[in-house]
């Protein structure tokens, strides 16, 4: 996220800081040759992520309690409420109305159409949020499908829930929903069936679909998956993520009218029904009256709870401010910490929660070329840092102060958390200009190197200031080029032509709404776009085919774990931290606590039709507001 102005004041303070705290550290010399760790690890794995920061600029409301003998945690939200209109923001256009053109508009989609999984609404937000993209299948519940199971490593089999029934319009006109649905969608995105000989053309791109041989009915509820792939993770990651498979469409619909590219004919078994659509301004949609959903917290709810939802296309995001400001917008997530800062004092009424932005940041050097490519340059550049400041004095003690790796320190149990770090590597990655500016003299350079860097101009280039004047403390004289989004992945990304480092919002290595096994790919030989840091290590290369071949869940997380170690223990990228966006809601806006559901695009992702059915709006407060 870019920040203006009011942030460069804090370069100066910086640097003064690091003149003051400067500190002495022992190091060793290192060698160039990567850091080799073995694929399987006697570690036990480590489910447990460091706490986070409380956010000092964050309102809350009564903190929920655990299920106890006097009630649920959700009792203190107070009962939900029928009625009234819901209006949320969408950052573009909507243009597709047809799971077979793609998945990106998928989060619009789910208000009228349903995928086979959900989340799991009765647990306690103290215990895990939904605010990542990616999400464990410890916290995966049905939406359609009611029980799931593996009946052997390569075998996903769902059973349906008995009831559904598609929405009352023709051609359709409210039948049941049942398993040949299920088969018909599948078959008609990757064609596996049902006359379609071919994939769509943009689900056969694919890869990890291409591992999916068939899909079958064994009877009116139930759906069998059949992968070539004998590994319950991989396919857990693809078959239960919202985003990968889309939304379920009727035959009827399609046989009818070729494709579903009209937003007339959207129809699903979904909780809202598409009203009214005006291209580049609104859609208006109202609450299905038949929808087979109730509320897990309340079973007696039947769902939705509101009566209309309005979504406004504003791209412009100082315009969907106002209309937060203004109270015409309910909820606004992916809002930065500066508008959240302004908010909070223009109205701070408003309530704020924090979620984590999709990519850590990081600098991503040429690992090819001197003096990037000696482990000891890499090392000092990042001990050059101090991370603990930045997350104090620039983004206001709101992220967590850890290094970013290659996964997420949020993804508790896919990857090598921080409080499981041997101290040595702590003290590699902590900051210590000393040991440093020793590190730096023994790899040859005394007196510090000058390099270059390219960067994505939409990118928070303030931060970058930031750690240009950390480098110049150990003489480390980093220039900056910046360039539009589309020039800096031509360069970077496709042809590798930058000659030091690269930077961008989004290019960190670290994500946390990419199911983890693509992490595997990030530094692989080979992989575009994300080889672009040239690194050549066998060993790494080594842990996807592993991942890919193991046959259980666990396997695959500690070898997620082992590929953690390796990418951190070789300082393949200088790494920074991790931020939050906030997510603001009016006081009126109930049920929600900053669930995010990957799928990048603003508030849109509040719009995953699970979500929008369970939220309700206190009508009463909005009136006395």
């Amino acid at each position: 996220m870019k920040r203006g102005i009011i942030w460069i004041p804090l370069t100066c303070l910086i640097v003064i800081s690091m003149i003051l705290s400067s500190c002495s550290a022992s190091t060793t010399s290192k060698s160039t040759t990567p850091v080799t760790t073995s694929i399987i690890s006697t570690n036990t794995i480590d489910t447990t992520a460091p706490p986070l920061t409380t956010p000092s600029i964050v309102q809350t409301s009564t903190k929920p309690t655990t299920t106890s003998a006097i009630g649920n945690w959700w009792d203190s939200l107070g009962a939900p409420q029928y009625g009234g209109t819901m209006t949320l923001r969408y950052t573009k256009d909507i243009t597709n109305f047809d799971p077979y053109n793609s998945d990106q508009f998928v989060q619009i989609m789910t208000l009228w159409m349903e995928t086979i999984h959900g989340n799991n609404w009765t647990l306690d937000p103290a215990v895990y949020s939904y605010k990542t993209g990616f999400r464990s299948s410890d916290y995966v519940k049905g939406w359609l499908a009611q029980t799931w199971e593996i009946t052997d490593p390569s075998t996903y089999v769902v059973h349906l829930h008995q009831g559904i029934h598609w929405q009352n319009i023709s051609p359709v006109n409210g039948r049941e929903f049942i398993a040949d649905d299920v088969v018909y969608h599948f078959d008609r995105l990757f064609g596996l069936g049902d006359g379609f000989a071919k994939p769509a053309p943009y689900w056969g791109t694919n890869p990890n679909f291409q591992q999916l041989i068939s899909v079958t009915a064994t009877d009116k509820y139930t759906v069998v998956f059949k992968w070539h792939i004998p590994n319950p993770e991989f396919i857990t990651e693809n078959i239960q993520a919202i985003g990968t498979v889309g939304c379920i469409e009727p035959s009827e619909a399609v046989q009818a009218w070729g494709n579903l590219n009209d937003w007339h004919h959207a129809i699903g078994t979904g909780p809202f029904i598409l009203h009214d659509f005006v291209s580049g301004s609104s859609a208006s949609l109202v609450k299905n009256p038949n929808y087979w959903g109730y509320d897990e917290r309340y079973p007696q709810n039947q769902l939705p709870y509101v009566d209309n939802l309005i979504i406004l296309v504003i791209p412009d995001p100082s315009t969907a401010l106002a209309g937060l400001r203004t109270g015409k917008i309910d909820v606004l997530d992916s809002i930065s910490l500066q508008n959240a800062l302004s908010i909070q004092k223009t109205n701070p009424q408003i309530l704020q929660t924090t979620v984590p932005a999709a990519n850590a940041t990081s600098l991503d050097p040429r690992n090819d070329v001197a003096p990037l490519n000696d482990i000891r340059v890499r090392e000092a550049m990042q001990m050059s840092i101090d991370l603990p400041t930045i997350d104090n004095t620039y983004y206001r003690n709101t992220c967590p102060p850890y290094p970013s790796t290659l996964t997420s320190q949020y993804l508790k149990g896919y990857g090598w958390q921080f409080d499981q770090w041997p101290q040595e590597l702590k003290d590699q990655y902590a900051y210590n200009p000393v040991a440093a500016k020793k590190l730096l003299a023994d790899a040859g350079y005394p007196n510090g190197f000058k390099t270059d860097i390219v960067a994505d101009s939409s990118s928070d280039l303030d931060l970058l200031q930031i750690v240009k004047s950390y480098f110049a403390a150990v003489n480390i004289d980093m220039s900056i080029t910046s360039m539009d989004t589309v020039s800096w992945q031509s360069l970077v990304q496709i042809n590798h032509k930058q000659t030091q480092m690269s930077y961008a919002n989004g290019g960190g290595f670290v994500g946390e709404a990419q199911p983890p096994i693509n992490q595997l790919t990030r530094v692989r030989t080979g992989t575009v776009p994300y080889d672009y840091i040239m690194v050549s290590d066998p060993v790494f290369d080594s842990f996807y085919p592993a991942a890919m071949a193991a046959t259980s869940v666990d396997a695959v997380k500690q070898i997620l774990i082992d590929a953690d170690k390796n990418f951190t223990q070789n300082h393949y990228v200088i790494s920074l931290l991790h931020p939050n966006l906030f997510a603001l809601y009016q006081p009126w806006f109930k049920g929600y606590s900053g669930q995010y559901s990957s799928i990048s695009g603003g508030s849109g992702a509040l719009m995953i039709g699970f979500y929008t059915a369970r939220f309700w709006i206190d009508q009463r407060l909005k009136k006395s507001m």
